[in-house]
């Protein structure tokens, strides 16, 4: 696992500056510790600092092909690799390492743009081929790595694998984007293709982008993949259950690839639990495991992680995190570049540090909520759908808008009499009643949240817009497929993927997700939406394979997943902290929020009327975001 980053002259064949390009490249050291190298050549750089996995003693990069016309630099794994090089070498190719990298250059001679269809695994990458004069950036299908671009005024695109390494260049336009501000205080995160900056893009997953040198204008992204959704031919449920895990199992195997120590998280959930038993069937060594426990037991799950250790014999690494363990918070900030407001980023950290002092490579359970529905919120969309089903939108809208208009707000009362929420819900259409679901601020927050002036620059915007977008594209109209969908577009890569890299990088820890094989995300999207959630109960099918390797205390519990204690902080320990950052000079002079607003949320809230505390938390990220932002002020 690695940090990328380069420059390219798209308007001619200006010369690099080497030093700056270094310096960029140098603020993602914690990428790769291990190595940093630098190529330039008239009108394009790129860099590289390498966290060594497979062939330690080759594979440094920027790495070419035999001729030296082919250079890429590139983060990720690609696991087919093996089979890949065999296939290149009958193809003529001369190989000089072992590593996968070099796949990358050859594929490329070989397939053009279409390369990117032959990779299994995770990746973004950019590659120079000076014969064809043409700059290559892709990014893997899901998402798992990251990689930001802009072009700037002059004519020079910026690209790495981290924000921090663009706002290295002094002439990085910096001014936000308004729409991604909606977007962030609707989602908790920035999703693809925005950042927080107008001026930056990420790659989206599954995209490409091919520049050339005269080009006066920036390309868009093409898409190479998508997830198909494609109906299965029909299987019954005990067939089904064993190709899942004949899968499955085949998916961690290929994960297992390192010449460095490797082991996995260990939660006590449904997935990382499945992966832990898929390995220890694989090895003839202990797994290595590790997990954190909470000194709160209300958030503490460590016991379940326990069972599946023993079960296995795994070589187990525990340690306790104190619940009130909010001394990261700005080292948050650091990391995650955007506002970023996924409180489980906090022992997300701290389980990457704790398994760097063990291993280089984890695997990790992450993508089976959003393959398999297993969140909770799912059964609610669903129920909610079939509330929608017997009237027309046309009929509905009108009628439930208004009756929820004049019923009374009433969060406070038992939820039965909560028919404000009921009537809202059957006022609107599948996208927009799944995005009220998620978001963190809903739309008649948002709208009191910002100011005048905000609003106005907002032009209509509505955060709603993006998945839109996406249930536009969708390859699927059933219910539950699609919010299926809309989560591995926008969740997967723009929350959890993300927080998992960053806080991973942070510690040059490489984290393997195999549930995100892409063969079997293709193939679990065939499968009938009954079989991923029945009768209340999501990843049936995942849970009834499981059976025979872990007991039901953990496949049939209810699941706290990684919280942290966010509204008793507010309360307690960060009080002051929250009213001298939401409340203060920095929040006001952005110009952004209607600050009488902010000093009711966090009263209401401290004085224990309202739990606001989601929407404080991502408020205190994105001062967190304004601070860093003024430092790093030219």
């Amino acid at each position: 696992m690695c940090g990328i980053t380069g420059i390219f002259d798209l308007r001619e064949r200006r010369p690099i500056n080497r030093a700056l390009l270094e310096a960029m490249n140098q603020t993602q050291f914690h990428r790769g510790p291990d190595e940093g190298g630098v190529h330039c050549e008239p009108g394009v750089g790129l860099a590289h600092r390498r966290l060594s996995i497979i062939d330690l003693s080759s594979g440094q990069q920027p790495l070419f092909n035999e001729d030296e016309t082919v250079v890429v630099t590139y983060n990720g794994e690609i696991y087919n690799f093996p089979e890949l090089t065999q296939e290149l070498q009958q193809a003529g190719h001369q190989f000089r390492t072992h590593c996968d990298t070099e796949v990358i250059v050859h594929a490329w001679e070989e397939w053009g743009e279409a390369c990117v269809e032959r990779f299994r695994g995770m990746f973004a990458f950019g590659l120079w081929d000076r014969n064809r004069q043409t700059l290559f950036l892709a990014r893997d299908r899901l998402g798992i790595k990251p990689l930001y671009y802009s072009l700037l005024p002059d004519g020079h695109l910026l690209f790495a694998s981290e924000l921090k390494a663009l706002m290295a260049h002094p002439d990085l336009p910096r001014d936000m984007d308004p729409q991604a501000i909606e977007d962030y205080f609707a989602y908790g995160y920035v999703p693809e293709p925005r950042s927080i900056f107008r001026s930056v893009q990420k790659l989206p997953p599954a995209h490409r982008l091919s520049l050339r040198h005269g080009q006066r204008d920036l390309p868009a992204p093409r898409a190479y993949w998508d997830v198909p959704f494609n109906s299965l031919p029909p299987l019954d449920e005990a067939a089904a259950a064993e190709e899942l895990v004949a899968r499955l199992r085949e998916a961690v195997k290929i994960r297992q690839i390192a010449e460095v120590p490797l082991g996995a998280f260990l939660s006590g959930g449904v997935d990382s639990s499945a992966v832990v038993a898929m390995m220890a069937g694989l090895s003839p060594d202990p797994v290595q495991t590790c997990s954190i426990s909470f000194a709160d037991p209300a958030y503490d799950e460590s016991r379940y992680a326990q069972l599946v250790a023993q079960r296995y014999q795994t070589d187990h690494y525990q340690e306790q995190v104190d619940s009130d363990d909010f001394a990261l918070l700005d080292r948050l900030g650091t990391l995650y570049d955007e506002p970023f407001a996924d409180s489980s980023a906090l022992p997300t950290y701290r389980v990457c540090e704790l398994a760097r002092r063990k291993v280089v490579v984890a695997l990790s359970g992450d993508g089976g909520d959003e393959n398999l529905a297993g969140y909770r919120r799912y059964r609610h969309h669903l129920a909610e759908e079939r509330l929608r089903g017997p009237l027309p939108l046309g009929m509905r809208r009108p009628l439930f808008g208004a009756l929820a208009s004049l019923y009374p707000k009433a969060d406070w009362a038992p939820r039965v009499f909560r028919a404000k929420a009921t009537f809202q819900a059957l006022a609107r259409d599948a996208v927009e009643g799944y995005f009220q679901g998620v978001s963190i601020l809903r739309d008649e927050l948002r709208a009191k949240l910002f100011s005048p002036a905000f609003r106005r620059e907002l032009q209509g915007y509505n955060a709603v817009d993006l998945l839109r977008e996406h249930a536009a594209r969708a390859p699927t109209a059933d219910p539950l497929s699609l919010v299926q969908y809309l989560d591995l577009k926008t969740y997967l890569p723009g929350d959890i993927l993300t927080k998992v890299d960053r806080a991973s990088m942070a510690h040059a820890l490489e984290v393997r997700v195999p549930i995100l094989d892409h063969p079997l995300v293709e193939w679990i999207s065939g499968l009938p939406p009954d079989l991923k959630l029945r009768g209340g109960e999501g990843k049936y099918l995942f849970k009834k394979a499981m059976e025979p390797y872990l007991p039901n205390d953990i496949l049939y519990r209810r699941k706290k997943g990684f919280s942290v204690p966010v509204a008793e902080w507010f309360r307690g320990p960060l009080r002051e902290r929250l009213r001298i950052k939401v409340l203060g000079p920095r929040m006001a002079d952005s110009r952004l929020f209607d600050m009488d607003l902010l000093h009711r949320l966090v009263t209401q809230h401290q004085e224990g009327q309202r739990d606001h505390s989601p929407a404080l938390w991502s408020l205190l990220m994105f001062e967190g975001f304004l601070a860093r932002l003024e430092a790093a002020s030219p």
